[in-house]
């Protein structure tokens, strides 16, 4: 969603880190640059002009412009503002500090993906061992009275039973009475939604509001709308007095203004943003974290966090002991595959990468795609257990089964059979140069690799 943005910035920062001597006319030009990017990237008037003059007074200082290195100060004080801008380092975790059962009320317009945010939240919660009841209240729209019993059925988690002859306020009155009953910790009230902000919306979400007093109000807004989520979130506000933000869709491609603009507009947190259709594809939101991305420095912290709830523990480390003895075989190669896809697209893994998003982009599609890897995948799959014990027995017979079987072409198992070997001899070599060896040569890999 932010490449555009990105790049635009970088280009500014590339000028800047080359000044050796930064005056108040160079900051001048560079946050003029700034401003238009921030613009057309769809950021509020308002928000961008207070933004610059934030920075502004802080760049024009003197401790800056005669620090020995002046344009990595503006930088810094940009990527600081920004997260600021974005909610800094305020606590934006769910309130379930009460009695359960602990009401969470999701409110939206239609289609900005309202029902599957109660799914991925219900998941969510499922993972921190919370007994959540989702509670389909949209009875306009039958679909989402489904959805979320389907959504129910794929977590494994309660869905309260419901129709649309009945009214909202008594669902949700009944679902409430029911998790009381039945040791429920959190409910996940999924309320109708408009095409566009309506009094009639609005009085009977307030109603519940009321019934209900839930200890969250979360507005799910749609990030591909722009600046019209930020007017949305506004009113919502103003109406309900929200407590919080889900930003859907963020893995699109439009210009991102909407999550960097929301929260100084209606002063109300980003909680979680959405990044993808599945239902672990919900992130917490963390300011600091996405400014990074933006600005081109990767999101380490989130890759291992991803990393560590993805891959099992007892499998690396007999993974490690095959390294160890070089005996890492295509059973392996096909097992680490699958755990790289536990933690998401490819693309948004690569981009939590210091270097490796803007990377992707200028490699203009010659990096390996979701589809490659799962080529990939049908190859190994369709191999014995001999075979990918032992790459080594499979002759030309042997490639042309399983390309047939994998519906591939025989040059494609060969590229296959070609990078693996090739794969195998890199690990040889690590392992032969030590720990210090290692540390080195991938410092040296580093370098070539990261363009800063």
């Amino acid at each position: 969603m932010f490449a555009t943005l990105s790049d635009k910035l970088d280009l500014v920062f590339k000028k800047l880190r080359g000044q050796a001597v930064m005056t108040e006319d160079n900051v001048k030009e560079a946050l003029r640059e700034v401003r238009l990017a921030l613009l057309e990237a769809d950021v509020n008037f308002k928000v961008v002009k207070d933004f610059i003059e934030r920075v502004r007074g802080r760049a024009v200082g003197t401790e800056v412009l005669q620090s020995l290195a002046p344009g990595q100060q503006v930088i810094k004080i940009v990527h600081d503002e920004l997260v600021e801008l974005m909610g800094g380092a305020e606590d934006n975790s769910l309130d379930l500090a009460a009695k359960p059962p602990v009401a969470i009320m999701m409110v939206g317009l239609q289609g900005a993906g309202k029902t599957t945010s109660c799914g991925k939240l219900a998941r969510f919660l499922k993972n921190q061992r919370k007994k959540t009841l989702l509670v389909p209240a949209d009875v306009y729209r039958p679909a989402a009275i489904e959805q979320l019993k389907v959504l129910g059925r794929q977590l494994d988690v309660e869905v309260f039973d419901s129709s649309a002859d009945q009214k909202p306020l008594d669902i949700c009155r009944n679902a409430t009475r029911y998790a009381a009953l039945n040791g429920i910790d959190v409910v996940i009230y999924d309320t109708a939604g408009r095409h566009q902000i309506d009094d009639y919306l609005m009085e009977e979400l307030e109603g519940i509001r009321d019934e209900l007093a839930p200890r969250e109000i979360l507005f799910v807004a749609d990030a591909m709308t722009g600046q019209e989520a930020v007017n949305v979130a506004g009113g919502f506000n103003d109406r309900l007095g929200i407590t919080g933000v889900v930003l859907t869709k963020l893995d699109g491609d439009a210009k991102g203004g909407a999550a960097l603009s929301i929260k100084a507009v209606t002063g109300k947190p980003v909680k979680f943003v959405g990044l993808g259709e599945k239902l672990d594809a919900l992130d917490v939101f963390h300011a600091d974290r996405l400014v990074s991305r933006i600005l081109g420095m990767g999101d380490v912290l989130t890759l291992i966090e991803k990393a560590q709830a993805s891959f099992d523990q007892q499998e690396g480390e007999r993974l490690q002991q095959k390294l160890k003895k070089n005996q890492f075989d295509l059973e392996d190669f096909r097992a680490q595959l699958q755990q790289i896809k536990k933690m998401g697209s490819l693309e948004s893994i690569m981009g939590l990468i210091p270097g490796m998003g803007k990377m992707m982009r200028q490699m203009q599609g010659a990096q390996p795609s979701e589809k490659e890897l799962k080529r990939i995948e049908a190859i190994i799959d369709s191999m014995t257990a001999k075979e990918r014990a032992n790459h080594t027995i499979i002759n030309g017979s042997r490639r042309l089964r399983i390309a047939k079987g994998s519906g591939t072409s025989v040059q494609e198992v060969n590229q296959l059979l070609k990078r693996f070997t090739e794969a195998q001899k890199v690990v040889k070599q690590l392992q032969k140069m030590g720990p210090k060896g290692l540390m080195k040569g991938m410092k040296g890999m580093g370098k070539g690799m990261f363009p800063f």
